[in-house]
C-alpha cells in the first residue's frame, strides 16, 4: 500500500513540476518545404547578416504596432536560430538578388497563401482572438516559398514568454537542418 501511495505522490509531482512547460509550449501547424529547400543556403545566406522579416497582420490587440513590432523582433533575436544571425525589418534600398527573408502574417485571411505571400501580394486578414496568437510563417528565395509552417499559442502580448517559446519552437520547423531535406541525401522525408 505504501508504495502504492509513493506512485501517487510521484506522478503528482512530476505532473506539477511540468505544468509551467507545458504552459508555455506553442504548437506547430503542419509544414511544407519546397524541393528546392537547403539549409545550408539558408545558413550561409543568414549566418553573420541581417536577416530580414515582414510583418503582417495584427498579433496583440490593444498594442499599438510599433511597440508589438519591437517586442517581437526582440523575441525573435532572442530564441533565434542556429547561424549568427540579426532579424531586421529594414528594406534594403536595392533588393538583393536572392532576396532571403521570413514573412509572418498574423491572422491571415483563409486561401492567402504561401505563394502571395513571397510575391509580395497584400494579405488579408481575419478577426484575431484576444489573447490567442495565430501565425503563418513563410521562408522565402525571391518570389518562391522555400518553407512554411504554422503556430499558434495564447499570449496576451509581445513580451508574454509564450511568444519567445512559439518563436523557439517556430524556427528550428521553418529553416529545418533535417538531413532528410537536404539535396545531397535524397530529400528522403519530402
Amino acid at each position: 500500500m505504501s508504495e502504492m501511495r509513493a506512485l501517487k505522490k510521484l506522478a503528482a509531482v512530476l505532473a506539477a513540476s511540468l505544468a509551467p512547460v507545458a504552459a508555455l509550449a506553442a504548437t506547430i501547424g503542419g509544414t511544407d518545404y519546397a524541393v528546392q529547400y537547403d539549409y545550408q543556403e539558408f545558413f550561409t545566406a543568414a549566418d553573420g547578416k541581417s536577416f530580414r522579416v515582414v510583418l503582417g497582420g495584427t498579433p496583440f490587440q490593444g498594442v499599438a504596432p510599433d511597440e508589438a513590432a519591437r517586442g517581437l523582433l526582440a523575441q525573435m533575436q532572442a530564441n533565434r536560430p542556429q547561424p549568427r544571425l540579426t532579424f531586421t525589418y529594414d528594406v534594403p534600398a536595392e533588393r538583393p538578388r536572392p532576396d532571403y527573408r521570413l514573412v509572418l502574417l498574423f491572422d491571415p485571411a483563409p486561401g492567402f497563401g504561401a505563394v502571395q505571400a513571397c510575391a509580395g501580394d497584400t494579405p488579408r486578414f481575419r478577426q484575431g482572438t484576444p489573447g490567442k496568437v495565430y501565425l503563418f510563417a513563410v521562408y522565402c528565395r525571391n518570389d518562391l516559398a522555400l518553407s512554411q509552417t504554422t503556430a499558434w499559442t495564447d499570449a496576451t502580448g509581445p513580451n508574454d514568454p509564450r511568444i519567445g517559446e512559439l518563436f523557439r519552437e517556430l524556427f528550428p520547423v521553418i529553416f529545418s537542418d533535417a538531413l532528410g531535406l537536404r539535396p545531397q541525401f535524397g530529400g528522403s522525408i519530402r
